[in-house]
């Protein structure tokens, strides 16, 4: 009889009695299904079924019945972990409880990310069957979730271990390896000790290695192997204990052995334990390094801030700032969370946020983030966000996160390493029977130090490490460039991307209109033109208008007091200032007054070309300048367009302006496809269109309307200075508001990848061609026979190469280096028309 499960669910969305029959009626159809109880009271579904019907096929019979299973996530510190075998125990261990649907384990960062059914099971029960797999693990908490200390007395432990058995294999190493490479050594130890008693001696250190610092191998190892999953430990375990008995023997009872055959390999089982144990070390070592992207954020938190509690300022820790607190930050003073200005005027250092290395005003209504640094003023502001909430917060949980992450290429490691510790055990039997049968006298003590150096060899911790080392420094570095990967494959995808199409209003421009050009008729000046045109926009809240008074104000340009004021249906406005008649508007309305426009109509057709929106102004019945007003590109626009094409990659851009403008701001940017006229809704059909011939697009986008792209695209980005819901949608957050951001998102990308391959090349590389050398086919052609004791050394080089090339992308630099910010809209293109 099939086994049967009781599997229960919380469940969204029930509102009646009928709900619960349609929630009943979608289960019960289940193939395997036997029962099904739906209680509306508490939301809940208890389901018996067998062993056909998993927890993923209940959650999608339930989304398809519109009544959703909640699912939650939980991330587990994972301890003991040592190689890709382990990653595969713990997640099968995992995976296979009911109630859970996904398990990702993590080796570099020690963790396994769960999603699972709410109800179904508990996250302690989710940890409690790591642990019961013999990786002992608790749910991560703000408590847990720093392992600085933990990682550090594991650190201290390992190197006394090493420390310890490098003391005692060390004699042993100089008594055997002496005798066979310094010339008198062999009868300096026969006359002097004696030969039996050199066996005792080292049986007696080899014994305390082994079950003293070594014995985590054997008590790892055994019970895995007897389970019928391999690891590591098991292949050290094996290969040491093959060594050992075959010297017990050799010690104690030689006469069992053929005549010939009774030599010692103490020193191969001690010195193995070292070399794996110095490995580990520097393993933990590395792993710690691969981790000081998140303690960085972390400590960038302020730990105390000056609050108003009853009538006073006091000081306490920002763990007890509640969202509506008045907080007071003095000059130098970390701002402790995000909150808005309420008196004060000071600049911030945002760099840390953004990237942007000028420090940004902040005055009364203005956005604070928390971990940003206050500069010579004195602010006091409201919180808003506190706790988890805070940017900093989200920050950090974005970077845990895709360091956790396990990217497509990482299956096929998983689905290698889960074949990979067997067959190594399979070759090492082979290699020993071979040898045992076709070998040259001594066979048996050649055979085993060929089993035992493919068995030691062959260990897949490199094959572990290779992909989350990578990820976990390449993400790391790229949040302190101001680049978020909330999603972990958008890293694998990004690099593969052959076009990135853009937004333009946002993201390619500033979002808002800025005064451009004011091109002057002969005689006619300047800041007496600028200060009548801005004086009568004043009273209007178009956004043109809006922008001719902001270049006016950042001129310095003082207002004087319109008179009169009359706005033209459809042609423009006409105001009286200081006794003189002033006409601002399209061409139509000079046309319409009489005025000659003279050579400035010339210009006009020019800043309309470049998608411009030209107004002309007379003063007293003469024309008496063109004004271009437009959306500005942003400073930094140009150099990133130019650094994406460096990378290879096409550009396009998605608009929902006119064909002329999109195409006049294309040319001057080099942009390779336009799509413009576009709706919101039509984005993704637009996306669509480009990526036809296959390949991998990404999108760039920050407002509202971009969420939908932002979703649809292979890879959305969305600009951190844009809309909560663009950010949502998006794989990767940029912190900063301008293209650079893209490039080093794609550059990263692109290293992290290469890196991975480098890794992945080299952990493959080595077994395929180490095992075969550590089996001894080189022998037979006058070659070496590789020495476990070599083989022990170069498999822990193996994972220290791995780190250590991971740990290269610490040092990635930002691929453009930021354009000057000093630019400013007020840098405007003003000159005098030509005399007619």
């Amino acid at each position: 009889m099939t086994d049967l499960h009781t599997t229960q669910f919380q469940i969204e969305g029930m509102s009646c009695a009928s709900c619960v029959g349609r929630v009943q009626r979608a289960l019960s159809v289940v193939p395997g299904v036997t029962e099904a109880t739906v209680n509306l009271a508490n939301e809940s579904a208890l389901i018996t079924h067998d062993s056909r019907v998993s927890t993923v096929d209940l959650v999608g019979v339930l989304q398809d019945a519109g009544y959703p299973a909640v699912v939650d996530e939980v991330t587990l510190d994972v301890q003991e972990m040592s190689c890709a075998s382990c990653v595969g125990r713990v997640e099968r261990a995992l995976a296979q409880a009911e109630g859970v649907m996904t398990a990702s384990v993590n080796l570099a960062a020690e963790t396994a990310t769960v999603r699972f059914a709410d109800g179904a099971i508990s996250p302690a029960e989710i940890a409690a069957l790591a642990s019961a797999a013999g990786y002992p693990a608790q749910v991560k908490t703000a408590e847990t979730s720093d392992k600085a200390d933990r990682k550090a007395d594991e650190i201290r432990s390992l190197a006394r271990r090493t420390l310890f058995a490098a003391v005692l294999a060390l004699p042993v190493f100089i008594i055997e390896m002496g005798s066979h490479v310094l010339p008198g050594m062999h009868h300096l130890i026969v006359s002097t000790i004696g030969l039996q008693t050199s066996y005792f001696l080292q049986f007696l250190l080899t014994t305390i290695v082994l079950f003293g610092p070594g014995l985590q191998f054997y008590t790892k190892g055994y019970p895995a192997l007897f389970k019928g999953a391999p690891d590591m430990n098991s292949l050290v375990a094996l290969g040491t204990s093959a060594a050992f008995g075959f010297s017990l023997v050799s010690t104690f009872a030689p006469t069992m052995l053929p005549e010939g055959t009774a030599n010692v390999y103490y020193e191969a089982a001690a010195v193995i334990v070292v070399l794996i144990l110095l490995g580990r070390l520097l393993e933990a070592r590395a792993k710690g390094r691969t981790g000081e992207a998140i303690r960085k954020l972390v400590g960038l938190q302020a730990k105390t801030a000056r609050v108003e509690r009853d009538g006073t300022v006091v000081e306490r820790p920002i763990e007890e700032i509640v969202a509506g607190d008045v907080v007071h930050v003095r000059p130098g003073e970390k701002i402790s969370v995000d909150g808005v200005v309420l008196t004060g005027s000071s600049f911030v250092d945002e760099s840390m946020i953004t990237g942007e290395p000028l420090p940004v005003e902040k005055s009364e209504g203005a956005n604070v983030v928390g971990a940003t640094v206050n500069g010579t003023g004195a602010l006091t502001f409201r919180a808003e966000k506190v706790g988890s909430d805070t940017m900093l917060s989200q920050i950090i949980r974005m970077v845990e996160q895709a360091q956790g992450a396990k990217l497509p290429i990482q299956g096929m490691v998983d689905r290698i390493t889960q074949w990979f510790v067997p067959a190594v055990m399979v070759v090492a039997l082979l290699t020993v029977a071979i040898w045992f049968l076709f070998g040259p006298d001594p066979a048996l003590s050649l055979a085993l130090v060929a089993g035992v150096a493919v068995l030691i060899i062959a260990c897949p911790c490199a094959m572990g490490l290779a992909t989350p080392t990578s990820i976990m420094v390449g993400t790391g570095r790229a949040a302190e460039m101001g680049v978020l990967f909330r999603k972990g494959d958008a890293l694998q995808m990004l690099q593969e991307s052959g076009v990135v199409a853009l937004d333009k209003t946002g993201t390619l421009t500033a979002g808002r209109p800025a005064l451009t050009d004011l091109i002057l008729a002969e005689g006619m000046d300047e800041t007496d033109v600028l200060r009548m045109v801005a004086a009568v926009e004043r009273n209007s809240e178009h956004p043109i208008a809006e922008a001719i008074v902001a270049a006016a104000e950042e001129r310095g340009v003082s207002l004087p007091e319109v008179n009169s004021f009359t706005s033209i249906t459809g042609f423009g406005v006409k105001a009286q200032i200081e006794g003189r008649d002033v006409l601002i508007g399209a061409d139509r309305l000079m046309t319409r007054e009489g005025l000659d426009l003279g050579d400035l109509a010339a210009h006009s057709s020019t800043l309309a070309s470049k998608g411009k929106t030209p107004l002309y102004a007379a003063i007293d019945g003469q024309v008496a300048a063109v004004i271009a007003v437009a959306d500005p590109i942003k400073p930094t626009t140009p150099q990133a367009i130019k650094a994406l094409h460096s990378l290879g990659l096409k550009v396009a851009m998605i608009t929902g302006d006119n064909q002329v403008t999109a195409e006049a701001i294309a040319e001057e940017l080099g942009i390779d496809h336009v799509v413009a006229e576009v709706l919101p809704q039509g984005k993704v059909a637009a996306l669509e269109s480009l990526s036809a011939d296959g390949g991998k697009l990404a999108f760039v986008g920050d407002g509202i309307n971009d969420a939908p792209a932002l979703a649809a695209a292979d890879v959305g980005v969305a600009i951190g200075t844009g809309t909560d819901v663009a950010i949502e949608a998006a794989d990767v957050v940029l912190m900063s508001g301008d293209l650079l951001g893209v490039v080093n998102a794609i550059d990263v990308s692109q290293q992290t990848m290469r890196n991975i391959r480098q890794n992945l090349f080299w952990a493959f590389g080595y077994n395929t061609l180490l095992i075969p050398v550590a089996a001894g086919v080189l022998y037979p052609f006058g070659g070496p026979l590789l020495s476990p004791v070599l083989a022990a050394a170069a498999m822990a080089l193996s994972s220290v190469f791995v780190l250590t090339n991971a740990l290269r992308l610490k040092w990635i630099r930002p691929a453009v280096d930021r354009a000057d910010d000093t630019v400013k809209n007020s840098d405007l293109n003003l000159k005098s028309a030509p005399a007619s």
